[in-house]
This record gives structure tokens, sequence and C-alpha cells, in this order.
């Protein structure tokens, strides 16, 4: 049959589709019947949840989980730049603990975290209040990034200014209208894109508070750090609320390895605290834990290996990564500069000058008023 090309054939091949569909058509319905039961394959709507723009904890109801989102800023539509918040208010009195998962978009391993700890979580028998947010930077997250939707890392925007750039309003707000209330954070974060990490927290270990924290977390290693400038951590410090930072495997991705065992410390700390009524899980093995650490870096661009295992020793002068060109002739070779642990390291092979290569925790005993590791 010759390709339509004339109007009386157009209308004859339309008349002839109408009665075929009206032939062949199968009506859809909700419901369907399987297995002799009455099946229905619409979507349920769940409970609407409100949206707030302030977190008054005393508003919310005792021994029981309440849902909330909490506005932070406005889109270009002018609608609310939202962030989940999961409150759960024991029936008895006790301290207001805060959880904050992906405040970089992509790391996601707080999530779970957060959901599997309030689905065994009774708040009658809680002491005090949990709140949590599972994704602290909805931006990042729904694009699946790092930083807020203009590549801005939030985690040096902290506290924040009420009246700057997107990301500085959107920090402030963060802290003004959830973190304030917290009497003690734990924030959980994973590795940057291309990296790796153990299992570790980084924490003040000058400060008994956040010391204690970090042995309870039950990570293989803690890393003594008094906080970058303009991070959450850091400016929850500056309002008098101790804070760790957990550091859970890797971005992008579910560690169910990582998640479980860093949700044992979570559970350590919240019992510790008296919040719980269950008792602490003894750790299994000792963190190993470390006065500083820090990275070292690419001095030039190929194809990068790194040697060593996390959290594996490695001893000064031992070989730790190799670069080689596209050809697959080596062009650098890297050593250890001393004895230390390797907490994270770089797993993309494609390396340029500059590119981190291997964070280095560095057990040497005494505790500097002020260290940096330069985590980004």
């Amino acid at each position: 049959m010759a390709f339509a090309n004339i109007t009386s054939d157009d209308m004859l091949l339309h008349k002839a589709r109408a009665i075929w569909r009206r032939g062949t058509a199968v009506p859809v319905s909700q419901d369907t019947l399987v297995d002799g039961e009455t099946k229905s394959f619409a979507k349920e709507i769940a409970p609407t949840i409100p949206t707030v723009t302030e977190l008054d904890l005393s508003s919310f109801p005792v021994g029981k989980i309440t849902r909330v989102w909490v506005a932070l800023a406005e889109d270009g539509m002018g609608l609310p730049i939202r962030v989940p918040v999961m409150v759960a208010k024991g029936a008895l009195e006790g301290p207001v603990v805060g959880i904050t998962a992906a405040l970089h978009g992509n790391e996601l391993n707080g999530i779970p975290l957060i959901h599997r700890l309030y689905k065994d979580l009774d708040p009658q028998t809680l002491h005090g209040t949990l709140v949590s947010v599972p994704v602290a930077n909805s931006p990042g997250y729904l694009l699946s990034q790092r930083g807020y939707s203009d590549g801005t890392d939030l985690n040096r925007m902290m506290p924040g200014k009420p009246n700057a750039s997107g990301p500085q309003v959107y920090a402030y707000n963060l802290m003004q209208r959830i973190v304030r209330h917290f009497e003690y954070l734990i924030d959980l974060h994973t590795a940057s894109r291309g990296r790796v990490n153990s299992l570790y927290v980084r924490a003040n270990l000058r400060d008994p508070r956040t010391a204690r924290m970090a042995r309870l977390q039950n990570p293989q290693i803690i890393v003594h750090n008094t906080s970058p400038g303009g991070s959450l951590r850091g400016a929850a410090m500056e309002l008098g609320i101790p804070a760790i930072t957990v550091e859970i495997g890797d971005p992008s991705t579910f560690n169910e390895r990582y998640v479980k065992n860093a949700l044992i410390g979570v559970t350590n700390i919240l019992a510790q605290m008296s919040m719980l009524p269950d008792e602490e899980t003894p750790n299994e093995y000792e963190p190993i834990v470390c006065s500083r650490s820090y990275w070292i870096f690419a001095k030039s661009g190929g194809i990068l290996t790194v040697h060593p295992e996390l959290a594996t020793w490695v001893r000064a002068g031992d070989l730790i990564a190799t670069v080689r060109n596209v050809f697959g002739d080596i062009e650098e070779e890297y050593y250890a500069p001393q004895d230390g642990v390797i907490v994270g390291k770089h797993i993309d092979p494609v390396c340029q000058t500059g590119n981190r290569i291997l964070h280095l925790g560095v057990v040497d005993g005494e505790l500097q008023a002020v260290v940096d590791d330069g985590h980004m």
C-alpha cells in the first residue's frame, strides 16, 4: 500500500484508525481483580504534611513523631524551598538532640540511618526530643550534587546572613529556624564525589562533651579537628551546641555496612544521654584516635592509582600512589611522608594537578587548640 499523500486517503486512514481503536481498546480501571480480590492500583496520597517557617518545639505533641516541612527560602516561582524535618517528642523530660544529613546534597548515607532510627523509636519511652533533618540541602539533593543549586558549599556558609546571596540566606535560616533549637548536634556526611571514606568522626577532642560523643559513635577512626570556618559544626559550637561530624562511607549510594555501624553509634550517644532505655553497645574495637590529619595532593596530572586500603596503616616511605600518563608510563610516585592511617582516598583514576590523593591521619599525642585538615 502506497504512503497516503492525498486528502481523501488521509480521511480514510483516520476513519480506519478510529474503528480499530474502538474495537481493540481495553478499558482502564483503578481497581483490578487479583486472586479473587479487588486490588487498587491508584496511587495512595499520603496525608498532607504541613509547611512551617519556624520550628517551635513547644507546639509539637508529646509522645508522638511529627513530620513537617520547614521553609528556608523561595524559588523563582515564589514557592518555598523546604527541608523535611522529623520531630520525636518524648513523653519524658530530656535533652534536645539534632541530627542533620545531606548538607552536601549527594552525601546520602545519613538518610537511611535516620529512617531506621525513627522506625524503631518509641516516643512514649523517649526522654527528651529528637529532631532530624534527613535532607538539609534540598536544592543540591534534587540535582544530585554536593553544593547548593548554584554550586556553593553550604558547609562553608554557616551561620549565613539574612540579607545576602541565596546560599547565605538559606544557611542563615537553617541555623535560625532549626539548628539553634538543638542542645547537641550530630552532622552526618560521606566522602565527596570521586573519593571514599572510612567510618570516621571529626570532633574537637579538647572538649570533653564532643570527645565523649566521638568515642560513643563507634567509628573506625576519630580525627581531632576544631572545625573549618563556615561549617555547620563550627557554627553550632559557637552557639554552645556540642557537635560532631560523622563521615559514613561513600557519596551517591547507600553503604549498608557503614550505615548500620553508624546507627549503632548514634543510638549509643542517645543512650548515654539517657534518652533511650537501651544500654550502650560496646565497641568491637578501639577506634584509632588521630591528633591531626591532612590531605596529600597531586603535583601532576594523569591516571591515578592509590594503593593502600582504607583504615590501614602506612609507614614513612611506603609507596602510596602512582600517576601514569595515558600511554601507561609512570610519571610520578608518591610516598608516605610519615607514619599514619588512611582516613580517606581518591578513587577517580582521572587525576589533574591539585587533585587530592589521600587523607592521612597522624597519631602523635598532642591535641592542638586549633587544627584543620583542609577538608572540603
